[in-house]
């Protein structure tokens, strides 16, 4: 059997101001690769499915190494932040616990000692195990570029597979999530080829709150990945949940509409009509866990 190839030569640089980026971007434009954890990255250059001339670590910029909680304006968290660090900060876990879930899914210990939250968006991959979370969580991507900063909801940065909104010249340097609603409980159920580190075959966030506006008294936000050309939410199945008196009937019923707008395609890890089925079992299941501890609260 004949060995991997291995990766082709490339310059290595060390970005020290947000400039370096700016400047070298414009200046290299695809020759030039932006490095944070690189876990994706090293795999797609060894395969040769991505090239380029020279890597520009990114994670030693001011920020993009750091956690930070307020009380009242929420999370930040910087685009290098490694997943093994998102899973173990106590205000992640305590505030936003399908992060820090969901980060724990991904690979082995080692390989979340280098994958990073920036790189787990930017990679904009339908089985991002981040996304999810990041979408029931309603989060922000935080992009800075030559013409300034911006920001977007995470449901507008991933537009496809492998590609993302961000404009020539930008990088990405944190996300932001607000402060959730104070009763708020969630989980992310993973299904994968094997019990921990593969990729999701499909994957479940759910994040439910109580919220006497609506007739249920209850909301619940449901984001997927693995099933469809991005990772997504379930809008249909959200409303039916707060406009109806939560049953196990209801929970079944918007467990249906996500299996219907669900939309896998064949490949090596699964059948499309087995993934439909297991989007199905695995919101309800994940509906049903989180109902449960809501009536507790």
């Amino acid at each position: 059997m004949l060995a991997r190839p291995g990766l082709p030569d490339f310059e290595y640089i060390r970005a020290e101001t947000p400039q370096d980026v700016f400047r070298l971007l414009g200046e290299k434009g695809d020759k030039i690769k932006l490095l944070m954890g690189g876990t994706d990255l090293f795999i797609q250059m060894r395969d040769r499915s991505e090239g380029a001339e020279i890597l520009l670590d990114v994670k030693y910029l001011p920020g993009m190494q750091e956690i930070n909680f307020n009380k009242k304006k929420g999370l930040t968290v910087g685009a290098a932040v490694t997943l093994n660090q998102l899973s173990i900060h106590p205000d992640v876990k305590t505030h936003y616990g399908i992060l820090s879930q969901s980060a724990d899914t991904v690979g082995n210990y080692q390989l979340r000692n280098r994958a990073t939250l920036g790189g787990n968006l930017c990679n904009a991959s339908p089985s991002a195990d981040l996304a999810p979370a990041a979408l029931v969580y309603e989060g922000t991507v935080c992009l800075t570029g030559p013409d300034g900063n911006r920001e977007l909801g995470v449901d507008e940065f991933m537009i496809g597979p492998g590609k993302t909104a961000l404009k020539a010249g930008e990088f990405l340097t944190g996300l932001h999530f607000s402060i959730p609603p104070p009763d708020a409980v969630g989980q992310y159920l993973k299904l994968g080829r094997s019990k921990k580190g593969d990729l999701a075959i499909v994957g479940v966030a759910v994040l439910g709150y109580s919220d006497s506006e609506v007739p249920s008294g209850f909301r619940f936000r449901i984001g997927l990945n693995s099933t469809a050309p991005t990772p997504y939410r379930v809008p249909q199945a959200e409303e039916l949940l707060a406009q109806n008196q939560i049953t196990e009937e209801i929970l079944n019923q918007a467990a249906d509409e996500a299996m219907k707008v669900s939309a896998p395609i064949e490949d090596v890890r699964a059948t499309a009509l087995y993934q439909k089925k297991m989007v199905r079992n695995l919101t309800f299941k994940s509906l049903k866990e989180v109902w449960d501890l809501l009536k507790k609260s």
